[in-house]
């Protein structure tokens, strides 16, 4: 407390001044405990919920019917209002501590919100028109633009602002989908709708992959043209690169990539029972139901108190491999199912 005794001001001892940097240094001490025990609290991570009881839940409370597409719809609204309304609510934007000190939960948000922004695209481009030359629901599109807000955003306007007009969106689009005297609002259950956003998020989870091998660097041959020897590109690619994480970053793609499987899983079992008879005629529900299983593997419990990054075989584990090999089955496996729904 010496820098503290050397300030002068009229009418104090130096006995004050010490008693002034102690209390000061208590305010700041006390602050950052009670910060560290808001990190611990909020690095949480939300239980599954029933994407069916819920609905009904939901369109029970609303006196509402549910019909073919309500439960897939519900879902997103519940996992946006999961974001917002988690133990600790939105962290994305906050820029106080303790929200502003962690890195893990806002990045399994940022994969939760990525997959609800493409099933949203799919909502309001294929799900809701019954060909490509029909009309847009205007609620869907409005909750696609308010979904798409920047996930950073504090103030003018927050995030969650932004994010619960969407969802009100949703709502709108639900009350019209389960009335019948309002035909406009449609869900057209068909084979080539899913297939579109299956092949949709088949393209995510190839990304996820491989961002999550790259952890320990890999060598990369140029693939961009392959198999078409008329193809160009803007600017000369080399023809290998050694492509590696960051190491601040790995545990970052790691729980977005938790955050976007968690997301999926409910998408999923909505889709299962939305989509159960187009499937059934298929013979592709028993291979939903075991992507299903395969992505629930990726929600293990973390035990590490850090995510480790150990060599492919060497004497440490490395959580980015384990969850590339998950990531990676399920991806192959969504490739066979949507060749199902096209041959099946």
């Amino acid at each position: 407390m010496d820098f503290i005794s050397k300030i002068r001001l009229p009418g104090l001892s130096k006995g004050s001044y010490k008693t002034i940097g102690w209390l000061l240094l208590g305010i700041v001490g006390t602050y950052l405990l009670i910060s560290l025990f808001f990190m611990w609290w909020w690095d949480y991570e939300p239980e599954f919920f029933d994407v069916v009881s819920q609905s009904e839940s939901r369109a029970e409370a609303k006196g509402e019917s549910v019909v073919t597409g309500y439960v897939t719809t519900s879902t997103v609204a519940e996992l946006m209002e999961t974001l917002l309304e988690k133990r600790g609510g939105f962290l994305s934007n906050d820029v106080f501590p303790a929200g502003a000190w962690m890195d893990n939960v806002p990045n399994w948000e940022f994969g939760v919100l990525v997959q609800i922004r493409d099933f949203g695209r799919a909502l309001r481009i294929d799900f809701s028109r019954s060909q490509s030359q029909s009309n847009e629901d205007p609620d869907l599109s409005e909750a696609e633009g308010k979904f798409f807000y920047d996930n950073t955003s504090w103030v003018f306007p927050q995030s969650e602002s932004e994010y619960r007009q969407g969802i009100e969106h949703l709502e709108g689009y639900l009350t019209r989908l389960s009335q019948e005297d309002t035909p406009d609002a449609q869900f057209y259950a068909r084979a080539d709708n899913l297939r579109n956003w299956l092949e949709g998020v088949s393209t995510r989870l190839g990304g996820l992959s491989q961002r999550l091998s790259e952890s320990v660097g890999k060598r990369q041959l140029n693939l961009a043209v392959a198999g078409d020897p008329n193809a160009q590109v803007a600017t000369d690619i080399p023809e290998e690169q050694i492509i590696k994480t960051p190491w601040t970053k790995i545990d970052d793609v790691f729980y977005e990539s938790r955050g976007q499987a968690w997301a999926l899983i409910h998408l999923l079992k909505a889709v299962e029972h939305d989509f159960e008879y187009v499937l059934r005629d298929k013979n592709a529900l028993v291979s939903l139901r075991q992507i299903i299983r395969d992505l629930e593997e990726t929600q293990s419990t973390v035990w590490s108190p850090a995510i480790l990054n150990g060599g492919g075989f060497g004497l440490w584990a490395n959580h980015s491999l384990a969850m590339a090999a998950y990531i990676s089955r399920v991806n192959a496996a969504l490739i066979d199912l949507r060749l199902l729904l096209t041959q099946g």
